[in-house]
């Protein structure tokens, strides 16, 4: 079992808490960087939530 195997597993049933850490997390990194970063941490935050199922709220990502 893998690493992430094993991540989901224990998030399972917390996604909704998943989904605020990852948020957090990216709020961090914005604010230590001043910003110059944002385009690269949302799209960390947006795949980060994806794998681990905190984008409940959301429409899934359309694959092209």
């Amino acid at each position: 079992m893998s690493v992430m195997d094993k991540l989901k597993q224990m998030l399972k049933g917390h996604e909704d808490k998943a989904g605020q850490g990852i948020d957090r997390g990216g709020d961090m990194v914005d604010k230590k960087t001043r910003g110059k970063y944002s385009g690269q941490v949302d799209t960390a935050q947006d795949r980060l939530k994806d794998r681990f199922g905190g984008n409940r709220d959301q429409d899934p990502p359309t694959r092209t």
